[in-house]
């Protein structure tokens, strides 16, 4: 079974940057299916989980529009890690993120995902 361990988070002032990685570990190394998605998700307290970027087998990428322009997703296929490049952070951006895999009908829908890392907290200052 598939495992995630996040980290990189932190605390940071507004216009500060992070990025946040996410190793996987074990379960099936072959997720060829095109709506095979890995995703970060964060959620601050008191909100709900919120969908922030995805990045499906095919390599096409996805992202909510509160993070565009400002974050990225990207992959390392060869180390099964995940990466999430955050700029230009606001603090609006704290949350505990989590990065998830699964195949979602829609992809910022949480409950599409069964895969789910522990999380890596995220706190920026103004």
């Amino acid at each position: 079974e598939a495992q995630f361990v996040e980290s990189g988070g932190g605390s940071v002032q507004a216009g500060g940057s992070l990025r946040l990685s996410c190793a996987a570990s074990g379960g099936n190394s072959g997720h060829a299916y095109g709506n095979y998605v890995i995703a970060w998700f964060r959620q601050a307290s008191g909100k709900g989980r919120e969908a922030v970027a995805g990045i499906r087998s095919t390599g096409s990428t996805l992202y909510a529009d509160s993070v565009k322009g400002r974050f990225t997703i990207s992959q390392d296929n060869a180390k099964k890690t995940f990466y999430l490049q955050m700029n230009s952070l606001k603090p609006e951006d704290t949350a505990m993120y989590y990065c998830a895999a699964g195949y979602p009908a829609v992809w910022d829908f949480s409950q599409g995902y069964d895969v789910w890392g522990q999380g890596t907290q995220v706190t920026v200052s103004s």
